[in-house]
C-alpha cells in the first residue's frame, strides 16, 4: 500500500468543498472523508507543514514562523532552513521501508537527504546556481524536463496581476510534469508535495474574488481567477491520481486556510503610542524597525510583524539592556495581553483580537519563543513591524501588495482502502495528519506524536 500527499498551500475549505466543478476532488471525498482541518497557532506555512509531517507543535519544532530569534539580543533573528528542523518526519518513517519523494514542503533547502529523491520548496535562493534537489543529479533531469524550475514566483506581491496569473499557472504546469515523471520513474512508498501557486494565487487575487473585501469591485477583470484556477488544479490533480493503483491512500491537504485582509495595524507605532517603546529619534518616513534607532534604556515591549505578531519584553538580565524586571514579568505580559485583545479596528469596533502565551499553546519551548502570539482581529488584520507612520492602520502592506490573510482553518480530504471513516469529518486537527498516515500504512505511532490518527478515535 502506497501514500500520496497532496499538499495545496493555503487552501480554502469553503472553496475547496463548495465549488462544484472540482470532479477530482468531489471523487475523492465520495470515497472517503473530508473536513476542515485546524492548523497551529500560528498558522503560517513554516512551520505549518513540518507540524503536519512531525505531529510536533511549532514551540517542540522551536520554530515560531519564518524567522526566528537565535539568540536574546536585539538583532539576533535567522531564517529557517530544512536543517533547522530535526524532529523524523513522514518520509522519514516510510522510508525505512521503501523509496519516498518529498517535493517542495517548507522549509526545504537545503534538500533533506531522504531514500528516494527531494526537491528544494519556495525558500530555495536560485534553482539555477543552487543544489537543489536529492540527489543532485535529479536537478539535472528537471532542466531536461521543463528547463527553468521555478520553486516561487519571485516578486508576487504586484500589482501586475495579468503578469502574476501567467506565471503562477507556468511556475504549477511545471511542477506537475516533474510531478507525474517521478510518480512514474521511482518505485515510491510515499510521496509528498506542495504546490505552493495556490498561496500565491490568493495573496494576489483575494480582493477581486471575495464580496466581503473591502477593495473588492462587482465585475472586476480578475473575479473568476480564484475559482479557474481551483478548477485548474483539479484537473492536474485527475492527471496523477490516474497514475495511482486502487489500495493507494490519497491525502489532500493544506496547512492553512484564507481569508480577506482587511489592513495592517501598525503594532509598533501603537507600542510607541502606549508608552512601552521608545525611538531615539522621529524616523522621519515609514520604514522598518531597527535595532539602532530604538532608545532600549526607556523601552519595554516591541513587535516584529507578519502575517501575525511576536511580541517581546525586553527583560532584566535577559536582554542586553532589558529593563522589565523578572519579578515584573508576568505583570507586563497580562497588561500588555489585555491592551492588545482590547484593540479597535479603524471603525471604532472591536478588532477581536486573540492573544496566546507559548507556554500554554506548547508542550514544549524549545530555542527561544516569543513571549507573545497576537492574532490581530483574529488575522483579518496583518501586523506591521515598521515605523513612522502617521496612522495605526493603513490599507497597503509594508512587503508589497497583498489581498488576504491566512485563516486558522485548512481543509482536508482522506481516501484509502483500510479506511472506515466516511462523510465529512469534525474535528481534524493538522497534528492528526501524521499519525493517521501511519496507521492506515501500517506503520507504528511514535510516542512522541501529539496528534492522534482519525482510525482510533474514541479509544481510550
Amino acid at each position: 500500500m502506497r501514500t500520496l500527499l497532496i499538499g495545496l498551500d493555503c487552501a480554502a475549505p469553503e472553496i475547496l468543498f463548495a465549488e462544484p466543478g472540482l470532479k477530482n476532488l468531489r471523487a475523492l471525498m465520495a470515497r472517503g472523508c473530508y473536513g476542515r482541518l485546524e492548523s497551529v497557532i500560528p498558522p503560517i506555512t513554516v512551520p505549518a507543514w513540518m507540524c503536519m509531517a512531525t505531529s510536533q507543535d511549532p514551540g517542540s519544532l522551536g520554530v515560531y514562523g519564518f524567522r526566528n530569534r537565535t539568540s536574546y539580543s536585539y538583532d539576533g533573528l535567522g531564517v529557517v532552513n530544512a536543517q533547522t528542523i530535526t524532529a523524523p518526519a513522514l518520509w522519514d518513517h516510510f522510508g525505512e521501508r521503501g523509496k519516498v519523494v518529498v517535493i517542495g514542503v517548507p522549509p526545504a533547502y537545503p534538500p533533506r537527504r531522504v531514500n528516494g529523491v527531494s526537491i528544494g520548496c519556495f525558500l530555495t535562493p536560485d534553482t539555477v546556481r543552487s543544489d537543489f534537489t536529492h540527489p543532485a543529479d535529479v536537478k539535472q533531469t528537471i532542466g531536461e524536463l521543463v528547463q527553468e524550475y521555478p520553486v516561487d514566483v519571485s516578486g508576487f506581491r504586484t500589482d501586475d496581476k495579468a503578469w502574476l496569473k501567467d506565471q503562477i499557472y507556468e511556475m504549477t504546469r511545471k511542477h506537475f510534469v516533474v510531478i507525474r515523471h517521478l510518480m512514474q520513474q521511482v518505485d515510491w512508498q510515499y510521496f509528498q508535495f506542495v504546490e505552493i501557486g495556490l498561496d500565491r494565487i490568493h495573496h494576489g487575487f483575494w480582493k477581486f474574488h471575495d464580496r466581503e473585501h473591502r477593495q473588492y469591485v462587482a465585475g472586476n477583470a480578475f473575479e473568476g481567477v480564484v475559482r479557474e484556477y481551483y478548477a485548474y488544479l483539479d484537473e492536474e490533480i485527475g492527471s496523477i491520481l490516474s497514475l495511482l493503483r486502487e489500495d493507494d491512500t490519497v491525502l489532500v491537504a493544506s496547512d492553512h486556510g484564507a481569508q480577506r485582509l482587511e489592513g495592517g495595524f501598525c503594532i509598533n507605532e501603537w507600542l510607541r503610542r502606549e508608552g512601552l517603546l521608545t525611538l531615539k529619534e522621529n524616523p522621519g518616513k515609514p520604514g522598518p524597525l531597527k535595532p539602532s534607532q530604538v532608545d532600549w534604556s526607556r523601552t519595554r515591549v516591541w513587535s516584529e510583524g507578519g502575517y501575525y505578531a511576536r511580541v517581546f519584553l525586553n527583560v532584566e538580565g535577559r536582554e542586553p539592556a532589558g529593563i522589565v524586571p523578572q519579578a515584573e514579568y508576568e505583570a507586563v505580559l497580562e497588561d500588555v495581553g489585555a491592551r492588545l485583545e482590547a484593540l479597535p479596528d479603524d471603525r471604532g469596533v472591536p478588532m477581536g483580537t486573540r492573544v496566546f502565551r507559548p507556554g500554554d499553546i506548547y508542550r514544549q519551548q524549545n530555542r527561544i519563543p516569543p513571549d507573545l502570539v497576537a492574532h490581530l482581529g483574529q488575522l483579518y488584520w496583518r501586523s506591521i513591524g515598521g515605523v513612522g507612520y502617521d496612522d495605526l492602520y493603513i490599507q497597503e502592506n509594508d512587503t508589497g501588495p497583498d489581498d488576504c490573510n491566512h485563516a486558522q482553518f485548512g481543509a482536508f480530504i482522506l481516501c484509502g482502502r483500510d479506511l472506515t471513516v466516511r462523510g465529512e469529518v469534525e474535528g481534524m486537527h493538522l497534528l492528526d495528519v501524521a499519525p493517521t498516515l501511519l496507521d492506515l500504512a501500517g506503520h507504528p505511532i511514535p510516542a512522541v506524536m501529539q496528534g492522534r490518527s482519525l482510525l482510533r478515535r474514541g479509544q481510550v
